[in-house]
């Protein structure tokens, strides 16, 4: 039985860990051939070893001219690109008046210039192919935190930059869409509950309900969640999704 991506060549940044990683993974099970894109070579390493037909690259996508080498490597290896999804790019939280030139530097750097970079580089290849970009942003861009400044910025920025080129790639033959992570179990999350556990005194999994509490939602999303959407939204049945903005988060954002 032919699996739905069969053939597909993707590439995926943030892969070694988290988010980036289960949709490499989901990727390359649906028939994918994935070329994996994070700093740490070693995790990397270890991801493809159990990703028959997948690559990894190495490198750090907050420097200017990584991205191009990214694509040129899967163009390599693959010898096209069908599929490109933008995962890397954590952003530090903290007091607005603490974070200093060099948080923002290094949240729209990697984030949002990473994501650009690698759409400017995939752009003729994905035009060729048909194909399609996935960006992953997060709903902290429709949602203001007084301690989420930069990541909301940048990913408010990514929804904008989502529909500009969901515009250009009509005339082109490129699809592209963002899809908003809401509460996601990856060491992040894990990080602010025990934050929120030491800070009040409870115990892991009284923080856990208290912080899903907070946000409104019932519980926390898993990253083979957004995997999932990634793998429909690369596939034929999404052919008509063009510029759509997905929110996965478990009903957190209420706004119309």
């Amino acid at each position: 039985m032919q699996r739905r991506l069969e053939g597909m060549r993707a590439l995926v940044s943030g892969a070694s860990r988290g988010i980036g990683l289960a949709i490499a993974r989901r990727l390359a099970a649906d028939g994918a051939r994935v070329m994996l894109v994070a700093r740490s070579g070693a995790a990397l390493e270890e991801a493809v070893a159990a990703l028959p037909g997948c690559a990894a690259h190495p490198t750090d996508l907050s420097r200017p001219e990584a991205a191009a080498e990214a694509v040129e490597a899967a163009i390599r290896q693959f010898g096209g690109l069908d599929l490109l999804v933008h995962s890397a790019g954590a952003t530090q939280r903290g007091d607005f008046l603490a974070l200093d030139d060099a948080a923002w530097m290094d949240g729209y750097g990697l984030k949002l210039f990473g994501a650009v970079r690698l759409c400017r580089a995939a752009w003729p290849h994905l035009r060729a192919s048909g194909g399609s970009a996935v960006l992953i942003a997060g709903v902290g861009g429709r949602v203001a935190s007084a301690d989420f400044t930069i990541g909301g910025s940048v990913n408010a920025a990514l929804m904008n930059l989502t529909k500009a080129l969901a515009d250009r790639g009509v005339a082109d033959g490129v699809r592209v869409n963002a899809i908003n992570p809401g509460s996601i179990r990856t060491g992040r999350l894990t990080g602010r509950i025990e934050t929120l556990a030491r800070e009040r005194g409870l115990e892991s999994g009284d923080a856990a309900r208290a912080l899903a509490d907070q946000t409104g939602v019932s519980r926390f999303g898993e990253p083979e969640e957004i995997a999932g959407v990634v793998s429909f939204l690369a596939g034929p049945d999404a052919s008509y999704i063009q510029g759509a903005i997905l929110d996965v988060d478990g009903g957190w954002v209420r706004a119309v």
